[in-house]
This record gives C-alpha cells, structure tokens and sequence, in this order.
C-alpha cells in the first residue's frame, strides 16, 4: 500500500493534467517569476506586508499583512495568509511565524500580527488564492 502510495504521488508531483509539474518554489508567483501571462493579477494578488524597516532587538512590533482588493465569494477568495522570517545565520530557514484561515464572504485579507526577533532577516508573506494559487513578498528587517 505504501509503494503505491509513493508512486501516486510521485506522479501526482510530475504530471498532472498532462501538465508538468515543478517544485513547489516554482509554483509560487513573486514579482521577480512574474510573467506576462499572470501580470494582470499581481495587483489583486501579491501580498502587501507593512512593518519598519529597523527594529530593536527582542522588541515587539507590528506587521501587516493584506491582499488586494480581492473578489470574497465562495468560488474565488484568499484562503490563507502565512508569515514566515528567514533569519541571519539560520542553518535552517524560513521559520513559520504564523498563519491565519480565511472564509469567503465574512472575512478579508487584512491581518496583523505581532512578531518579535532577535536577529536580522526576511519577512515572508504567501497568500493562497482557491483560483490563482500562491503568491509571495518579502520584505528585510534590520534587528538593532
């Protein structure tokens, strides 16, 4: 039953639809990978994070993350919002910060959160829109 499983996936991961698959870093739209087939949806897409530039070290602060504007209807909505940081040094990057559900209709793709670091790096915000897939921002923070 495993192997099969495996192998389900393995095709699952190349080859769907007749389509080939890449890796996941691949599928995710950035304003760097963004090409002229997608570019009209960057505006409405490409997560907005808010936060300083320079921060003290161990010292809350705020971040913002928000999409948009966004349809909200069931058949086309921001699912998930992800805050992840890429710190200095890390041997092992991103850590997960944190992550927030969304329904379609009553909610909106606008969230804040509280973040304190204790060294310098890169914010990562990745939204899951349920019909144009994932979308990511980075921004740096200095730690002082």
């Amino acid at each position: 039953m495993l192997i099969i499983l495996v192998r389900f996936i393995r095709v699952l991961t190349y080859n769907i639809g007749g389509m080939s698959m890449g890796k996941l870093g691949e599928l995710i739209y950035t304003k760097e990978s963004i090409t002229s087939e997608v570019i009209a949806k960057a505006e409405y897409h490409l997560p907005k994070i808010v936060a300083p530039d320079n921060v003290k070290v161990n010292e809350s602060f705020k971040v913002r993350v928000t999409v948009g504007p966004h349809p909200n209807t069931p058949e086309h909505y921001i699912r998930r919002i992800e805050l992840y940081f890429s710190e200095e040094g890390r041997a092992f990057n991103p850590i997960l910060i944190a992550y927030v559900d969304l329904t379609p209709l009553n909610s909106e793709p606008d969230i804040e959160f509280t973040v304190r670091l204790s060294k310098s790096g890169t914010l990562h915000a990745v939204e899951y829109c349920t019909l144009h897939g994932l979308w990511e921002t980075t921004k740096t923070i200095v730690v002082k």
